[in-house]
């Protein structure tokens, strides 16, 4: 009777078995395994872990070759986009740096390309500048499908965009659009001194050269303020 016994419940696991198989059901569900036996957390208790996480400070990369690595890979606030990240350009130890908003429509492998790069270009040379002397970054890594930064994560974008202006540590910064006025603690109206970035910092916010081709006439007022940048450095 004992082997019989055992052979009816051999035949009971294999129909069991047999029939989550015909329903669809052969692997785990999770690859990591589990123990079964821990006692689950409280609500409290899992409320208190999920804050603590939260509240952990996070650990960005300390040099500027690793922390531009950093955000143009997955964990960037932008990867989601379905957008290009461009990376920032420029000299390592720069006469000026200059943050836009976001790249350009046209802007596929480096910032400040097509129609509103020529404009750019003129721009810094009517300064005495150009590419090579000076360090072109944005406040976003790729261009949203919308055209603006969304608001739900600008803080987020503003505050990397900072750290990376500390890596930098700029002795003349030049902001180019409303939403890379954010980078400061308040928009400025010309010329500018700001000790965010882990020095004393010059800043001129202007209008962006995509916005000068749109708007020819405010060209006479960027021109003002890249004087008052120059002028500033005297």
């Amino acid at each position: 009777m004992g082997a019989e016994h055992t052979q009816d419940w051999r035949q009971g696991l294999a129909s069991a078995l047999e029939w989550w198989r015909d329903a669809g059901v052969e692997t785990l569900v999770d690859d990591d395994p589990r123990d079964w036996l821990a006692r689950p957390a409280s609500v409290p208790e899992a409320r208190a872990q999920e804050a603590a996480v939260a509240a952990a400070p996070e650990i960005l990369p300390t040099t500027l070759e690793d922390f531009v690595a950093w955000r143009l890979g997955p964990n960037a606030p932008e990867s989601g986009w379905h957008a290009p990240l461009i990376a920032p350009s420029g000299a390592a130890t720069p006469k000026l740096v200059i943050f836009s908003d976001m790249p350009c429509s046209e802007d596929s492998e480096t910032l400040m390309s097509g129609a509103t790069g020529m404009l750019f270009d003129r721009m810094l040379a009517a300064i005495g500048l150009d590419r090579d002397s000076v360090y072109l970054g944005s406040l976003a890594m790729a261009r949203p499908l919308t055209g603006r930064v969304p608001p739900e994560q600008q803080a987020r974008l503003v505050q990397l965009a900072r750290h990376h202006l500390t890596l930098l540590r700029p002795e003349r910064l030049l902001l180019f659009g409303k939403a890379a006025e954010q980078l400061i603690d308040a928009p400025t109206e010309g010329l500018d001194d700001v000790n965010l970035f882990g020095c004393t910092t010059r800043v001129v916010a202007s209008y962006h050269p995509r916005f000068l081709l749109e708007r020819p006439a405010a060209k006479s007022e960027a021109w003002k303020h890249l004087l008052l940048l120059t002028r500033g450095s005297q």
